[in-house]
């Protein structure tokens, strides 16, 4: 396995922890803070958004790395 798709890997990883961890933090507000803190959900959920997407750029470069030493 190369070294690029190593990296590629780790980062894949990591963007999926963070975006985990934001939608974590959507769902606290959505089960356990709602409606009281209505203020805050545009904001989470943009974070939340933003962590995913950066998420699925990172997993489409490492399936086109992958596909392209396979």
């Amino acid at each position: 396995m190369s070294d690029d798709i190593k990296t590629l890997e780790k980062e894949v990883k990591k963007t999926k922890r963070l975006a985990s961890e934001q939608a974590m933090e959507l769902h606290d507000l959505i089960e356990d803070r709602l409606p009281e803190a209505y203020g805050e959900l545009m904001g989470i959920a943009e974070a939340t958004y933003n962590a995913c997407k950066t998420w699925d750029e990172a997993n489409k470069k490492l399936l086109a790395a992958q596909a392209a030493t396979a």
